[in-house]
């Protein structure tokens, strides 16, 4: 189906039509055509894109237009036209380069500053975030990727603790930690969650793409590549950039509402989690060349509920199953102040506040969890959170003696608190409170870099050379809550909070550890056709050594329309400090009964006594290989295979239980009677490849933009490392439901086509996602009965309409024909619904609609 609409929709918009404004856009520094330049008309959603012999056309009424013209790595440019009704209007123009020695342009795998998205080495994607956010349901960056980039995927997990206030997401199928998340250039912290359930991010320690809210973004740039070599440790999947507004003297601002059609409910409501966001934006002009840009973002979220699926034994499901409540409301900026012609100061930063509410899963009114007397009919505790999170980066770049000099620092903090209401202590009786403070953790990140790059313009067709060294400190803490969360008073009953127990002294703990990295990446074009790059990176850890990598890139132009690219790369991951030291006891469910699991520290007591080693890092080959092609007038066409080979990745083991002599006595002093521990357990092999099509094309008066985006990927498990003393328990240290969440962390297909079709003041918007067949282990381990979760694909519609240049109104559905994943039992999977969070996500349908303002 997918196919055919395509196909349809390319043969249309490649109709032949008169043109009234026509032009060549060239590259002033050398005179050659210049691709993918936007060409906009200003106040109206009407524009085009220039094809491969830097040419475009536009269909417009007589009239005097504002054309504004933009791409990345030249300044943008506007210019007065005046189109007549009789005859053609031309408009040539060369481009100017921008100065970038003082308003770097920042394009994700490269620290060529001449170097363009369009001769990249590595496959890279530029998602301008106001036309994705203008006309599309989702309103957090996690959600926008998911349909945006085939080769991203994240869920909203629920029942899944502290990953449903955080949103795990992956790139290329690896895991969260294992893609480098980058703002304006500079590393960003990650959470100081670890994800202990859900599927995907098991055992993984991701950045929280959702505290930077999108209304700051400009763009956001996704390198498809390994560039461990170029940026250091978590690059391993690939590298994602935000890139912030620069934007001055414009006010813009949007209301946002919409809400989930609740298929799957007993009760009348047929509608629930509503999702209200409002922000702004604004930039102040500092001096003749300086900016400060300014956004503030609050949005919330309610909850979503899919328990009571008919067709399910109610017995054996939740009484709440759905998304968290969440408050998110941030704040960022980002300013430039040249101070002399060679000389700018920057800094860019933000604060990000959230608090959440998650169901966790129901105690009956039967259960030895409950007392009758505080809760007849059982209760549903909630897990909240209290997340602080804040970025603060400030710097200098200058040009010294021909070197651009950037020398900077950058701080994060991650604070991540629980409570839990709606609750007791069982062994405290009838007295126990139903509330409590359950404790938490923080992760600290500060990062000083100097780096210096320069550009030979007359040593071969042009030489970049760029090295530099970057310090990193980290801090890792864990904090107890309060005694009456994780204390148990009646040593028959049940200890702790219900749904969430408390850290205890025990866990806390106070860990750093520092890193030295130092550089040199280099790029040579040899000829205008043929370039070769070439990058080595040493790092040394306080915690684990040093490690050596480097990267090889080519690219080859074939001809102005087809260009053959490929990379070879090492890389390597540092286990995070809280996979290193995280250790709590959590309640797990398995088959529908509570059972206590205790997380023990790498180099514990229990994991030495299974024989454990201790924690070492990743190590991955890197490849990949594609080409570019422009297939005529409008048409592009990029493919690219990649091979991700992993050694000693670190998961989540399974469960071991108190059954095993070597731990039994450890287990019955801690109360618990299952561990788990994070390990090098398994080397993994990742191959797929990613596909875009796309074409830009006038027709009628409007103009339409079709792009099809497909990933295929597969992931296999190589080896399970295992040593003498562990291999007799094997299926234990990475069993069957392990291996399908490792595997699961992307669906082995991801499909997106897209339809957008501009005229006048209108706007209209068409996208099908197609989600592969997704296979999960459910709690009978039965490799024979697999919670195996069909193909789906899911449809969105948008309209939008411009009152006036300066207000907007768009309305629309995501997941409008209200397409759910597959049904299963819900006392068997992970979470205790009736889905496990995958594909397209668990809520349905999303109605909205937004207003839009630009002054």
């Amino acid at each position: 189906m997918i196919t055919r609409i395509v196909v349809i929709c390319c043969l249309v918009s490649t109709t032949v039509f008169a043109q009234n404004l026509r032009g060549h856009i060239t590259d002033a520094s050398n005179s050659s055509p210049l691709p993918g330049v936007t060409v906009l008309i200003v106040g109206q959603q009407l524009g085009a894109t220039t094809n491969g012999e830097g040419d475009f056309s536009l269909k417009l009424a007589p009239g005097r237009y504002r054309v504004r013209f933009s791409s990345l790595g030249f300044e943008t440019t506007e210019q007065a036209v005046t189109v007549e009704a009789t005859e053609n209007t031309t408009l040539n123009l060369a481009l100017k380069p921008s100065q970038t020695s003082l308003s770097e342009v920042v394009v994700v795998g490269s620290r060529n500053l001449n170097r363009s998205v369009t001769d990249s080495p590595a496959p890279i994607d530029i998602i301008d975030v106001r036309q994705v956010t203008s006309k599309t349901g989702q309103l957090d960056v996690n959600q926008l990727l998911q349909f945006v980039a085939p080769s991203f995927n994240s869920n909203r997990q629920t029942g899944s603790d502290g990953a449903d206030h955080v949103d795990p997401a992956s790139l290329r199928g690896l895991g969260p930690d294992q893609t480098l998340v980058l703002i304006n250039g500079k590393r960003q912290h990650q959470s100081s969650l670890v994800t202990l359930f859900g599927t995907r991010g098991r055992g993984n320690t991701g950045t929280d793409l959702n505290t930077i809210p999108a209304a700051a973004i400009e763009r956001i740039e996704i390198l498809r590549d390994g560039a461990a070599a170029q940026y250091g440790s978590d690059a391993i999947a690939g590298v994602i950039n935000i890139v912030l507004k620069t934007s001055t003297n414009q006010l813009t601002a949007n209301v946002n509402y919409g809400a989930y059609q609740a298929k799957y409910r007993f009760d009348d409501q047929k509608f629930d989690g509503g999702n209200l966001n409002v922000n702004a934006n604004y930039g102040l002009q500092l001096g003749k060349k300086g900016f400060l840009n300014l956004t503030g973002d609050y949005n919330q979220r309610q909850h979503t509920n899919r328990a009571n699926t008919p067709g399910i034994d109610s017995t054996l499901q939740r009484r709440q199953y759905g998304d968290s409540k969440i408050s998110n409301a941030s704040f960022y900026g980002n300013a430039q102040l040249p101070i002399t012609t060679n000389t700018t100061l920057y800094a860019f930063g933000g604060i990000n506040s959230r608090k959440g509410d998650a169901y966790a899963w129901t105690r009956t009114a039967d259960s030895p969890r409950n007392i009758p007397s505080i809760y007849p009919d059982g209760f549903d505790p909630i897990i909240t959170s209290n997340i602080l999170d804040g970025t603060l980066a400030a710097g200098v770049r200058t040009n010294l003696r021909g070197w651009n000099v950037d020398l900077g620092n950058v701080f994060g903090s991650n604070r991540f608190d629980y409570g839990v209401k709606n609750t007791l202590n069982t062994s405290m009786g009838a007295s126990s409170p139903r509330e409590f403070n359950a404790g938490g953790f923080q992760l600290q990140q500060n990062v000083t870099g100097l780096h210096f790059t320069r550009f030979y313009k007359d040593k071969l067709q042009g030489l970049n050379i760029a090295f530099g060294s970057e310090f990193r400190y980290e801090n890792y803490k864990i904090f107890a809550g309060e005694e009456a969360s994780y204390k148990a008073y009646d040593i028959t009953k049940a200890a702790g909070s219900q749904g969430f127990p408390g850290f205890q002294p025990s866990n806390e703990l106070n860990k750093s550890r520092t890193n030295l990295g130092v550089y040199i990446d280099t790029e040579a074009d040899f000829t205008k056709a043929f370039m070769m790059g070439a990058a080595v990176r040493y790092e040394n850890y306080s915690d684990f050594g040093g490690t050596l990598n480097g990267k090889l890139s080519s690219r080859l132009k074939i001809s102005p329309a087809f260009m053959l690219r490929g990379t070879f790369s090492t890389g390597f991951r540092a286990p995070s400090l809280a996979q290193t030291y995280f250790n709590s006891t959590i309640t797990n469910f398995v088959g529908g009964q509570a059972v206590q699991v205790q997380i023990a520290q790498n180099g514990s007591a229990i994991t030495q006594a299974l024989g454990v080693p201790p924690l070492k890092q990743e190590t991955s080959i890197n490849g990949s290989l594609g080409f570019t092609s422009q297939l005529g007038s409008g048409f592009s066409l990029t493919v690219d295979a990649y091979y991700v080979r992993i050694k000693d990745r670190v998961v989540l083991t399974g469960q071991f239980s108190d059954d095993l002599p070597a731990i039994a006595d450890e287990l019955k002093q801690l109360n618990v009677s299952r561990v788990q521990f994070f390990t090098n357990a398994i080397s993994t092999r990742t191959r797929g490849i990613d596909i875009v099509l796309a074409h830009h094309a006038q027709l009628g008066k409007g103009r339409l933009n079709t792009s099809l985006g497909i990933n295929f990927n597969s992931l296999d498990t190589i080896s399970v490392n295992t040593n003498a003393k562990l291999k007799p328990y094997k299926d234990l240290y990475f069993d069957l439901r392990e291996y399908y969440f490792v595997k699961a962390s992307a669906p082995p297909s991801k499909m997106n086509l897209t339809i957008d079709y501009s005229i006048n003041k209108w706007a209209f918007l068409l996208r099908v996602v197609r989600f592969g067949e997704v296979k999960l282990a459910n709690w009978n381990y039965d490799a024979t009965s697999l919670d195996i979760y069909r193909p789906k694909a899911t449809t969105d519609l948008s309209i939008s309409y411009r009152f006036t240049p300066q207000v907007g109104l768009s309305i629309g559905g995501s997941n409008i024909f209200n397409v759910y994943p597959d049904q299963h039992r819900a006392d068997l999977t992970e979470s205790g619904g009736a889905w496990d969070p995958v594909q397209m996500g668990i809520n349905g349908a999303y109605w909205f609609g937004k207003l839009n303002f630009r002054f």
